[in-house]
């Protein structure tokens, strides 16, 4: 069972990253448009340096899943939130659907975490040193969401707490299904990276539109660098 317990260091990794934003949460509050633009050039960096690429090795057709991920969203965004908000104070729905996606990110971080120590130690160790690395922005990442939408302390505890926990879950899922999900990974991916793509374009991205600090922008570009440098690292 060591599949659980690194994916539970996978999880404390989310786990930090809350806290570093939740120690600074005076400043954060000040500059959650930073925050924004930082989550958007985290999550479009996570979908096309790391999410598309491993999932087209695993699946040709992976694009294909990645556009349906995407219209997933659209579809999640406009029926069942009835419509993207078009008062410039309106945060409703952003902290929701960005705690689905990373959830659903971290589900399946979960099972790559599983499927890597099923192919051998090695593989399994250097999958959660990568996954590890990107939990950490990707707890500041949600913190910082839920601080830009008006969410109480208590409220981005119970939220980054749901994202990380879906991590030890997917691991579970990969351990007792592994034969039936493992030619399935790289659909999991793409279909997770059009989840991604279309938050960061239709949700975040306009938001650092809105403010008049355009350090937001920069923070973006800080993001994709980050992610991409700690991917480099991992590999």
């Amino acid at each position: 069972m060591k599949q659980l317990l690194f994916s539970f260091l996978a999880m404390s990794s989310a786990l930090f990253g809350t806290f570093i934003v939740l120690k600074f949460s005076e400043w954060a509050r000040k500059n959650s448009i930073l925050l924004i633009g930082f989550a958007a050039g985290v999550m479009l960096s996570i979908a096309f340096v790391h999410l598309l690429p491993e999932s087209v090795e695993h699946n040709p057709n992976a694009i294909i899943y990645a556009f349906v991920g995407f219209l997933f969203m659209f579809v999640i965004q406009h029926f069942i939130f009835f419509h993207p908000c078009h008062d410039d104070h309106c945060h409703v729905h952003l902290g929701t659907l960005s705690t689905f996606g990373l959830s659903l990110h971290s589900f399946f971080d979960g099972i790559v975490i599983s499927i890597g120590f099923g192919a051998n130690a090695y593989i399994g160790l250097m999958t959660t040193i990568a996954i590890m690395l990107h939990k950490l922005p990707d707890g500041v990442t949600i913190t910082g969401i839920l601080m830009h939408s008006n969410k109480s302390i208590k409220q981005i505890i119970c939220y980054s707490l749901t994202v990380a926990i879906f991590t030890p879950v997917g691991t579970l899922v990969g351990l007792f299904f592994s034969n039936q999900i493992a030619h399935l990974i790289g659909s999991f991916l793409a279909f997770t990276a059009g989840t991604f793509i279309y938050l960061s374009a239709a949700d975040l991205i306009p938001e650092t539109h809105k403010a008049s600090n355009k350090k937001a922008g920069l923070c973006l570009l800080l993001g994709v660098i980050i992610v991409s440098f700690l991917g480099h690292i991992a590999h």
